[in-house]
């Protein structure tokens, strides 16, 4: 929260590509803190998971907010999953470029046809 404070001040807390960035962000953190307490990629992207779904499900968000919330999530799993070594300062670097290319949804049917792709839902 602090470094997307610096960097976004509180502009990330809104549903747009700030909040995607933090999102993602946050799913790598945890799931990299995990991997060097188990050495266990697979044990550490479950949990990961089941902890930032149950997340997403206490908050009540409306439901595209939450869709956009745990596309975002999986999609920082899958960015540590396919490079866990990564250092942190690393990841924040691309996922700068990455938001850059993220996508504007209206639905939550829209966020389905962008596997590849950060989304957001306000400017």
């Amino acid at each position: 929260m602090t470094l997307c404070n610096d960097l976004f001040k509180n502009d990330h807390h809104r549903s747009n590509r700030a909040n995607a960035f933090r999102h993602a962000l946050w799913n790598i953190v945890i799931a990299q803190n995990c991997f060097k307490r188990n050495k266990n990629k697979e044990k550490s992207l479950i949990f990961t998971q089941k902890f930032t779904n149950l997340y997403e499900k206490v908050t009540q968000n409306k439901a595209l907010e939450e869709a956009m919330d745990l596309h975002n999530n999986e999609m920082g799993l899958r960015y540590f999953s396919e490079e866990k070594e990564k250092k942190v300062v690393d990841w924040i670097d691309f996922l700068l470029k990455t938001m850059k290319n993220a996508q504007k949804v209206e639905e939550i049917g829209e966020i389905q046809k962008l596997p590849e792709n950060l989304v957001f839902l306000e400017e």
